[in-house]
This record gives C-alpha cells, sequence and structure tokens, in this order.
C-alpha cells in the first residue's frame, strides 16, 4: 500500500476494524486488517525516526495509544488467526514478534511499558498455543501463569478446557482452582469480558458432556446463550442451541423451562 494512502489512516480505526473482524472469527479479513495497521503503524515510526535524524522534532499524531501498540496488536492478532486456520508456525512466528517489540530503536518511557505488557502476553499465548496442540506438561506452568496475572484467567479457562475435549484430559481440579480465583463468575457477568465468557461457558459445556455430567452440560450452555444474546451474536446462541439440543433428554424440567424462556423472548 502506498505511503501517502497509509498516512492518510488512523490507526485507531483500523484497530476497531480488526476487533470487529475477530469478533466475526472473519480469519482472511483479520489477517489483512492486521497487515494494514502494521503497514500504517510502520509508515509512522519510519518518518518519526526521519525527522528525528534530520534535527527536527519527534512526529506528534493524535491516537488513542503508543505506536508500538498498534505493531504489537497487529502481530497478536495475525498470530491468532494464523492459528485459527490451523498455520501453527507462522502464530507461533507472531507470538515471537510481538515478544521481541522492544528491539524497536527510540521508544519512550510509555512505548517501553506497551513493550513489557506484550512480552507478557507473548509469554501467556506461547503456553496457550502449545496447550492447544496437545502438550499436557506445560499445563503447570500456564495455570502459574494464570494465577499470577487475573485478567488472563478467564481465556484461559476457555483454553484449557477446549484442549480438554479436545485431547481427552480430564481436569475437573484445575479448573476448580482457576474459578474459584475468577471474581464474579457465572454471577457479574458485566464485571468480565462478555467474549471470554461466552467462550469459556460454551466450552465448558462440551466439557461437561463429554465428562458425562449432561445436566452441568445444560447449565454452562444455558449461561453461553445468554452471554451470547447480551452480545447480539445470533451465529453463537445457534451453536449453543445445537448443543442443547442434543442434551435436551437428559436436561431437568426446569432447564428445558429455562430454555423455553430464553427462546420466547428472543423471538
Amino acid at each position: 500500500m502506498r505511503s501517502s494512502i497509509l498516512k492518510s489512516l488512523k490507526p485507531d480505526i483500523i484497530v476497531d476494524m480488526l476487533d470487529m473482524a475477530v469478533a466475526f472469527e472473519n480469519w482472511n479479513k483479520v489477517l489483512e486488517t492486521a497487515d494494514v495497521l502494521y503497514q500504517c503503524a510502520q509508515c509512522i515510526y519510519e518518518e518519526r525516526m526521519e525527522r528525528q535524524e534530520e534535527g527536527g522534532s519527534k512526529l506528534h499524531l493524535r491516537t488513542e495509544r503508543p505506536l508500538v501498540y498498534y505493531m504489537g496488536w497487529s502481530h497478536m492478532k495475525r498470530g491468532m488467526a494464523y492459528q485459527k486456520l490451523g498455520q501453527i508456525d507462522q502464530a507461533r512466528a507472531c507470538i515471537r514478534q510481538y515478544a521481541t517489540l522492544g528491539d524497536i530503536e527510540g521508544l519512550d518511557e510509555a512505548e517501553l511499558q506497551v513493550v513489557q505488557e506484550f512480552k507478557r502476553k507473548a509469554e501467556i499465548h506461547r503456553y496457550a498455543l502449545e496447550i492447544e496442540m496437545g502438550q499436557v506438561e506445560l499445563l503447570e506452568g500456564y495455570v502459574n501463569l494464570l494465577l499470577e496475572y487475573p485478567e488472563e484467567r478467564l481465556s484461559g479457562l476457555k483454553v484449557i478446557t477446549e484442549a480438554a475435549v479436545r485431547q481427552g484430559w480430564r481436569i475437573d481440579f484445575i479448573i476448580q482452582m482457576i474459578e474459584e480465583k475468577v471474581d464474579g463468575l457465572g454471577v457479574a457477568l458485566d464485571s468480565l469480558n462478555n467474549d471470554d465468557m461466552y467462550h469459556y461457558c460454551y466450552q465448558r459445556a462440551l466439557y461437561e458432556q463429554w465428562m458425562g455430567r449432561p445436566q452441568e452440560a445444560v447449565e454452562f450452555i444455558l449461561k453461553a446463550m445468554r452471554v451470547a444474546d447480551g452480545l447480539g451474536m445470533e451465529r453463537h446462541i445457534i451453536k449453543c442451541t445445537a448443543v442443547l439440543e442434543s442434551l435436551r433428554k437428559m436436561a431437568t424440567e426446569e432447564q428445558v423451562e429455562q430454555y423455553r424462556v430464553f427462546l420466547e423472548g428472543i423471538k
């Protein structure tokens, strides 16, 4: 893309577009938009460095976040997309990229703080990726990280339960230990990341179903449906409905009634 066009783009608007593509799980669009975001940030960075080398003042562009954030965010979302598309080596390469943002020259104090945050995220995401690939020996290290960083616990629970279903792991103790640390889990949904809550409840329902606990599975799929409704994500509700219908015969009368009332409410 031409530098003249890139200079006219606003990184924060591209971030919003990127997040929307992630929300709709349009992974090819995520790759495309992440690339535009990185090129835009890189163009601004190069112009800033040129001005400094020429003895001019630092280029000031009104953005919501430090410039290096946009570089890290583009790498992180690209890595997510590659992982979802099953291109694991590319996903690993992206993680390495946002783990090493500190190699960029000319960073100020605010940008260095962003670098440290992405370095932390890279460590967590590296664990998550390998666990999803079946590396059960990394579970202990991953759990320790989740206990250290509260804001990662809910998404971490999703990763662990999804891997457990795929790999056939029995992880009740791990789930209970982390879940107890998540304040308001299943109660104060507004205080948590709703997207993470949806994905966790959905994966937990599949785990409970696999473990032979159908009524517990129904409870979690009902929670997932309510969160999906709050998000306005109809396709998530459709996925949940398919799971619940497979469990309907084993649900309690109360659960079936909750399901009926929910469906009536969204008509």
